[in-house]
């Protein structure tokens, strides 16, 4: 089968983990997936390039398989992340428009998707054929040896006959589904007298050999102002991609992982469900909630009077979570929380202190970080 020669690629190139978000021209690959290698699906595509990159930064070497129209929404997040960072991404890309397309829809981005590559200078192979399978391959060590994003256009002409069809889908196997939920949920909020800078510094001198990630922007310099170890690492962009890093950072390896996220960057990803369904004991994420976007000059955010944190986190399957509205609550909650995954949701209020900003570039930030959790054995494995 050609899904068999693809993937044996994707092995031989070292792929450990493959994070997905199903095609329906791909579904017998999708299926193989699954059998064949650590997976992980992710709700939107973009929350995948963060993950990939916690998951690299601990020590592996993830891959994306999504349809091609998923590179619409990681743009900006592939732009601002592994590109500046130098973080290897490769991506097989189902690639829709392009051959026997009955949706008319996906035809207007999906046969532009070469021109916009070349216009950001991203590195991609297409494999119009089942004989250019073997460049899954090279495109992928590509990605790793240059630490860089790699797209693989995959025409379903690979996977499909003469009719246009791959043949029957394969039969899931789905688990029972029956489950009890109860839940009993009643908290009060009052208002705020504390900061985000508060609350990072009050967390800050508990961490010992935690990997720490921090939201973009101001977040990421109060942190840097509270306690800056190589242990941090230190988000210069990508919206929303915090908690992914982190999920991805804890799945890698066995240290815990702490992501200081906003409400802003968590009301606008879907990662919160991947977090509850794959329940990293040793990831910890402090929602610092001061009902705005903090970092563009305090507009508020619907957590400020109507979303509650919390409550969401519970919606999506956590099962220890918390609520804090000070100082010593945060430091309790952080000292006394349990296996994980764990939501601590902190009520702070608007504004931002006067701290300095990050001096390091993004490949310092990663070269510091990588340099604090890597050990020789594994730069020797990945590197060579």
């Amino acid at each position: 089968m050609h899904e068999e020669s693809a993937l044996r690629y994707a092995a031989s190139a070292g792929v450990d983990t493959v994070v997905s978000l199903p095609c329906d021209r791909t579904q017998g690959l999708y299926c193989m997936i699954q059998d064949n290698f650590r997976h992980i699906t992710v709700m939107r595509e973009e929350d995948g390039v963060g993950l990939c990159a916690g998951l690299f930064l601990a020590g592996n070497r993830p891959m994306m398989h999504i349809q091609s129209s998923g590179l619409g929404t990681m743009l900006n997040a592939i732009m601002t992340l592994p590109v500046p960072y130098e973080l290897p991404l490769p991506i097989l890309a189902s690639w829709r428009g392009i051959h026997r397309e009955r949706v008319e829809v996906q035809m207007p981005f999906n046969i532009r998707i070469p021109d916009l590559l070349d216009a950001l200078d991203i590195v991609y192979t297409v494999v119009h054929e089942a004989g250019d399978l073997d460049r899954i391959e090279g495109a992928i060590a590509d990605a790793f040896e240059h630490h860089r994003p790699h797209i693989i256009l995959i025409s379903p002409k690979v996977w499909e006959g003469i009719g246009g069809t791959s043949g029957t889908p394969p039969a899931l196997d789905y688990p029972p589904r029956n489950r009890e939920i109860n839940l009993a949920y009643e908290r009060t909020i009052t208002t705020p007298l504390w900061q985000r800078a508060d609350a990072i510094a009050a967390v800050a001198p508990l961490l010992t050999s935690e990997l720490a990630v921090s939201n973009l922007g101001i977040p990421g310099n109060e942190l840097y102002a509270a306690r800056d170890r190589p242990e941090n690492f230190y988000m210069m962009g990508s919206y929303t991609q915090a908690t992914p890093i982190g999920l991805g950072l804890a799945l890698g390896q066995d240290r815990d992982v702490v992501v200081f996220d906003g409400d802003g960057s968590l009301l606008g990803t879907a990662i919160l469900p991947v977090v509850a369904a794959e329940a990293p004991k040793n990831l910890t994420i402090i929602a610092l909630d001061n009902g705005s976007f903090g970092s563009t000059g305090n507009q508020p955010t619907h957590a400020y009077a109507t979303a509650d944190l919390e409550l969401i986190a519970r919606g999506a399957g956590f099962t220890r979570t918390c609520k804090v509205q000070d100082e010593e609550s945060i430091r309790a909650a952080y000292r006394s929380h349990g296996p994980g995954p764990h939501f601590i949701h902190a009520v702070i209020a608007p504004g931002n202190t006067r701290a300095p900003g990050i001096p390091f570039r993004a490949r310092e930030i990663r070269d510091r970080f990588m340099g604090a959790v890597w050990s020789p054995a594994m730069k020797q494995t990945l590197f060579g």
